[in-house]
Parts: structure tokens; C-alpha cells; sequence
């Protein structure tokens, strides 16, 4: 309890600093701490991680495990401003604390999979950094992260989205004056996109999902500025199968409130830990709001 008060202590005071300073993007810890070779391809998981889930971790893992190799990288990435989600319940710091509970978790995992968690082994897995920025639209993430001393130029982003993502990355009404798709250009350029399926709800089937990419590469969007061959930068993965049940950081918080137990299957075990400790989710949560 005391180490995870101590975590949360370091993330509140770091994100001062940078909520004062000039900064649209800074990475605040890496995990682990004494790594430092330069990425070649940065995978980004931009979240609200409110809690981090075993859906995030999925996501992140089956990225990562297509290239477990020398020279790639996670970014786990927090927007202090949201453009279309609040900043509540749980406070920035508690959730940056979880974000490097949730890195660990991740480099675990990954270690398991390859049946080993010797040390030898463990130098093989990405690293993670822990970042946050201002910008609350996706190309100026991708642009400051870009603008950053941070990783070398040129690298090349691979953001891990869902693909409700997707779909607001593609709505033009987030892209004034001309609300056109043409400010999307600098990203396909440079970058990429890895979508996850999320057959169901309010995103149509599989089938539904996948026309969205095989009208893009017809050209159907060309008039709203998309040119078809965006459609090459784009990979579609298979989400959680139909009989598993969803997990969601809306079903994790409800589960923190009212059903701890489900927790083990909703989050990942370092995250857990933090969520049953420090009750983040709770009304009397000591956390401090920024």
C-alpha cells in the first residue's frame, strides 16, 4: 500500500510540472528504467486507462508479439485534455500509477507466452514508456510525439486503436475549418493504424466493420479528402471472440464498486492490486484531482 501511495506521490508531482510547462508531450517513466535503445517502430496504446483492462492488455500484447524483436516499443499515452471524454472518476495521477503497474503486467505476460521469465528472456521484451500529452485530437498526438527529442526521427508510429477509434479519426467534423479528411495526410504518410474488431453494440458485424476498409479502398472517401491508398496503412485484427464476455474499463469501475471478484478476469493482476488497495473507484479515493 505504502510503494503504491509512493507511485501515485511521484505521478502527481511530475504531471504538475508538466501541466505547467510549455510541453505538449513528455514521457514520464519507462519500464524498465535503465533501457534506453532507440526504438525503430513505436507502437502507441492511447488510452484513458480508467482502469487499464485485460482488454488493453490483449490489444497491446498481440501487437507486440508480431514483432518481438530488437528495436520496437510501446508507448503507453495519456491525454490530460480529452476531447470527448471527462476527467473523472479516477484522477490522472492514480491512472499514470496504473499505467506502470499495467507495463509490468504486459512485459510479464509477453515473457509468460514465451514459457520463460528468466532474465535472458526478459531482455527480448519491448520496452514500455509512460507518457502524457495536451493534445486531445489524434493527428496532434501523433504530431507531438513525432516533435519529441524523445525517439529518433524518422519512426515509425503504429497506433493500436479500436475501432470506434477508427471512426472518429475518420469523421471530418473534428478537422475545422475545412472539416475535411486532408489533415489526416502527415499520419498515413509516416504511420499506421492497428484496429481491433468490435463486432456488436453500436458498430455493426464483422461484415459491416470490414466494408468500412474495403470503401476506403475503393476511394469512397476521396471526396472528403481520403485518398484510397490510406486504406493500405490500416490493418483490422480480430477482436475478443463472440463467447467471451466484453471487458471494458466502464465494466472494470462497476466491478471495483460493486463485484471485487470479477476484477481477476476484468484487469490485469498489478492493476488489481492497485484497484482493491488504493480504491480508486470509490468515493472516499484519496487521490487528489489535477
Amino acid at each position: 500500500m505504502a510503494s503504491f501511495r509512493a507511485l501515485r506521490s511521484q505521478y502527481a508531482s511530475r504531471l504538475k510540472q508538466f501541466i505547467a510547462s510549455a510541453k505538449e508531450f513528455e514521457v514520464l517513466a519507462t519500464v524498465p528504467p535503465s533501457h534506453a535503445s532507440l526504438p525503430k517502430t513505436l507502437y502507441v496504446l492511447d488510452s484513458s486507462f480508467n482502469p487499464p483492462t485485460r482488454a488493453h492488455l490483449r490489444i497491446a500484447s498481440s501487437a507486440l508479439l508480431e514483432q518481438l524483436e530488437p528495436g520496437s516499443r510501446l508507448l503507453l499515452l495519456l491525454a490530460t485534455q480529452n476531447a470527448d471524454k471527462p476527467s473523472k472518476p479516477a484522477p490522472f495521477e492514480d491512472r499514470l500509477a496504473m499505467m506502470e503497474l499495467f507495463a509490468h503486467d504486459i512485459r510479464s505476460h509477453l515473457a509468460a507466452i514465451h514459457s520463460s521469465t528468466t532474465a535472458s528472456s526478459m531482455e527480448h521484451i519491448p520496452t514500455i514508456d509512460i507518457a502524457v500529452t495536451k493534445k486531445p485530437y489524434f493527428i496532434d498526438k501523433a504530431a507531438a510525439i513525432e516533435a519529441s527529442d524523445h525517439y529518433p526521427s524518422p519512426l515509425e508510429q503504429v497506433h493500436l486503436v479500436g475501432y470506434d477509434t477508427l471512426i472518429r479519426i475518420f469523421n471530418p467534423k473534428y478537422y475545422p475549418p475545412e472539416h475535411t479528411l486532408q489533415r489526416l495526410g502527415p499520419l498515413f504518410s509516416q504511420h499506421r493504424l492497428r484496429v481491433t474488431l468490435r463486432p456488436g453494440d453500436d458498430w455493426g458485424d464483422r461484415e459491416e466493420q470490414e466494408g468500412f476498409l474495403a470503401s476506403l479502398a475503393r476511394g469512397d472517401r476521396e471526396a472528403e479528402g481520403a485518398p484510397r491508398e490510406w486504406a493500405q496503412k490500416i490493418q483490422f485484427i480480430e477482436g475478443r471472440k463472440p463467447e467471451d464476455p466484453p471487458v471494458s474499463s466502464t465494466r472494470a469501475r462497476e466491478a471495483a464498486q460493486s463485484a471485487p471478484q470479477d476484477l481477476e478476469w476484468l484487469v490485469p493482476d498489478n492493476v488489481r492490486q492497485f484497484v482493491l488497495s488504493e480504491r480508486p473507484y470509490s468515493e472516499e479515493s484519496p487521490g487528489t484531482r489535477i
